[in-house]
């Protein structure tokens, strides 16, 4: 069956301009016109991603995405007026998929639309992955770490780092540059090095304070790659 796609957005000639080429696509689309039909809607029918205006009346586009993001890893694409940096940092820190401008061509939001479903498709798939003592539950979206005598520890991992690491996983010891990660596992072309960095540091204190030092490595000149260490 085609993906279903949950478009979120208050104004509806917009949300009928999206869905028609969605639909000539051959998606298959349900609108919210507010926040809290869209959580309701998705929480009924698990869409396959999500198009989220964030000025929308009840609920805004924020405390959906955070609402989802809570329990689920649907990806979501904000289409928003708003155009500044710290609206897309916003986005990318709350566990946006991608960002989208208005005014738009509605033929980049279905382009869009066919990008994220195809980077997101290993996160859908689900399954087990392991590295070392880092066990990964894709389906769960947990990661842990299992060392012999010792207690299961959880990583406490934002939605971007657990893509990190399951990107990362699915390929141990492959060396992947920074914008191989980013187009994998960060929202849109905004996505900077020193972003990617910075997630990647992050998971890499978390694994650290779990008593794996190490992971992932650093490839000096040209990026990062998951080593299997104990």
């Amino acid at each position: 069956m085609n993906a279903l796609i949950l478009i979120a957005e208050d104004e509806d000639e917009i949300a009928d301009i999206i869905r028609a080429y969605l639909e000539r696509e051959g998606f298959r689309t349900v609108h919210a016109a507010n926040g809290e039909v869209a959580l309701s809607l998705h929480r009924a029918l698990k869409p396959d991603l999500v198009l989220l205006d964030v000025s929308m009346p009840r609920l805004d586009g924020w405390q959906v995405l955070s609402a989802i993001r809570h329990h689920d890893m649907t990806p979501v694409i904000m289409v928003t007026a708003l155009d500044q940096d710290i609206d897309k940092l916003q986005a990318l820190r709350i566990g946006a998929d991608d960002y989208v401008v208005k005014p738009f061509n509605p033929v980049e939001v279905v382009a869009r639309t066919k990008a994220v479903l195809r980077r997101t498709a290993g996160d859908r798939a689900g399954g087990m992955l392991r590295v070392g003592p880092v066990e990964i539950d894709q389906e769960g979206h947990d990661a842990r770490v299992t060392q012999p005598g010792a207690e299961m520890r959880h990583l406490p991992l934002t939605l971007t780092e657990f893509r990190i690491l399951v990107h990362m996983a699915r390929s141990p010891g492959r060396v992947f540059s920074r914008g191989e990660l980013v187009d994998a596992c960060l929202p849109g072309a905004d996505a900077l090095d020193r972003t990617v960095d910075s997630h990647v540091s992050k998971l890499r204190r978390k694994l650290e304070e779990a008593g794996v030092p190490g992971m992932p490595e650093s490839v000096r000149g040209v990026g990062y790659r998951l080593v299997s260490v104990r």
